[in-house]
């Protein structure tokens, strides 16, 4: 006799993420060792073997199962974010809640974006990473035009949704899918059946995600191995100092910021969040990309955290979107930075306006490919500094992207328990189990 199927669609497959949280640390593991094992290897492709390795086993294997893996993910990005919005959208008792729910979610998204960014340049200020560092010259990188506020406000709107979908444009989804969830709650007899189908869609995805999750150790390793075998650890002695502060400041936000906003806002243990995010965490890490995350993010929350589909489906895809801490941390450690190697003070003026147009660019600059560049960029012709200085610290933007990734992710989880917890949409007894 089969057992049955739960009906809110988060499938009981507890057989297969059983030890989920250990299997993947172990691939992390493995994958860092192995990684940092091949790049000390390799160091002559004259040479047969090492040949071999590099081909076959780096751009072999481990990138065609680690791409493999991410593809997998982002596979389901948009039916995810489409059919979870629509169901949640659709299922709402009040429709007028959802223009409070927006309000809210964006005003904490632009808030804890403030908070990391005001954190990384206090941290710079005080540690001095640019303090003795060489400047290079012959560094030259191309400068990315930001689009305009008005631009990205129009192209909210999708001219043509499939094409939206097809791109990935996040936002313009997230819009159609909530104008269509709110035709359906408001279509009567025909807006249920409708309703009623995409509800079971919702289930087989879900169950989908659960599947690629099965598989998460395998493309973690691969995914971890190939990074380090190409990186290595000696891209970060020339700039140990501002990797290890830019990874402090991460930490901190991610591991004290957070859980303090949980406890402050939410009212809630920012253990019982710490210990369930953490497989979302290692997802991001692995994967570096918040938009291939979404599926993952989405399960965790609803399955083990119990925030509510009304509010999970809606804040989880924007947050990813917008929600850039851990690049506004980066950007405020590397501006300060920049400006010590070139000998320019910043001042308070200059610390604020950092602060505001890192904060609005996460708006401004939101699905546009490149971000975390385009966004530095504003902020460095903001305050007078030469674009090219990016080129100094893209050396180890590589691994300083990997956990700013799962910084970023982990926020789009707190504020989604948070803005759950007012609305009265979080199952407190989930989320405390």
């Amino acid at each position: 006799m089969k057992k049955p199927i739960r009906s809110d669609g988060l499938a009981n497959m507890e057989s297969l993420h059983k030890n989920l949280t250990g299997k993947i640390l172990w691939a992390l593991g493995l994958g860092l060792l192995f990684g940092l094992l091949l790049h000390t290897w390799i160091d002559d492709l004259e040479n047969p073997i090492d040949r071999f390795l590099q081909s076959w086993v780096v751009e072999g294997f481990l990138q065609v199962l680690g791409k493999i893996f991410v593809l997998s993910l982002k596979m389901l990005v948009v039916p995810v974010v489409l059919v979870s919005l629509l169901v949640g959208v659709a299922s709402l008792e009040d429709v007028r809640s959802l223009g409070r729910i927006g309000v809210r979610t964006l005003l904490f998204y632009l808030s804890t974006t403030a908070i990391a960014i005001s954190l990384a340049i206090g941290s710079a200020l005080v540690f001095n990473p640019g303090g003795g560092f060489e400047k290079q010259t012959d560094l030259q990188i191309e400068p990315v035009e930001a689009p305009s506020l008005t631009e990205v406000l129009i192209n909210l709107v999708p001219a043509n949704p499939i094409q939206s979908m097809a791109e990935g444009n996040m936002l313009q989804i997230i819009v159609f899918a909530l104008l269509l969830g709110v035709a359906i709650s408001l279509a009567g007899e025909s807006g249920k059946r409708v309703f009623s189908w995409v509800s079971d869609l919702n289930v087989i995805l879900l169950r989908w995600v659960d599947i690629v999750i099965y598989l998460a150790p395998v493309g973690v390793f691969c995914l971890v191995a190939k990074t380090f075998a190409e990186e290595g650890f000696s891209a970060i002695a020339p700039l140990a100092k501002y990797f290890f502060l830019v990874a402090g400041v991460l930490l901190v936000h991610g591991f004290l910021v957070y859980p303090s906003l949980l406890l402050v806002f939410g009212k809630l243990n920012p253990w019982c969040f710490l210990k369930k995010i953490f497989p979302v965490q290692l997802f991001a890490f692995s994967t570096a990309s918040s938009n291939a995350t979404i599926p993952v993010t989405l399960d965790r929350v609803q399955s083990k955290l119990g925030a509510g589909k009304t509010v999970a489906s809606f804040t989880v895809p924007f947050g990813a979107t917008i929600n850039m801490d851990g690049t506004a941390i980066m950007q405020g450690v590397a501006t300060v930075f920049i400006a010590q190697i070139y000998g320019v003070e910043l001042g308070v003026s200059g610390c604020l306006s950092v602060v505001l147009t890192a904060t609005l660019a996460s708006i401004g600059t939101a699905g546009v490919p490149g971000v975390g560049l385009i966004m530095l960029t504003m902020v460095l012709q903001q305050v007078g500094l030469p674009v090219e200085a990016i080129a100094i610290v893209l050396g180890v933007d590589r691994l300083l992207d990997m956990l700013r990734t799962a910084i970023n992710v982990t926020g789009d989880a707190a504020v989604t328990c948070i803005i759950a917890r007012w609305e009265k949409k979080l199952d407190v007894t989930t989320y405390r189990q």
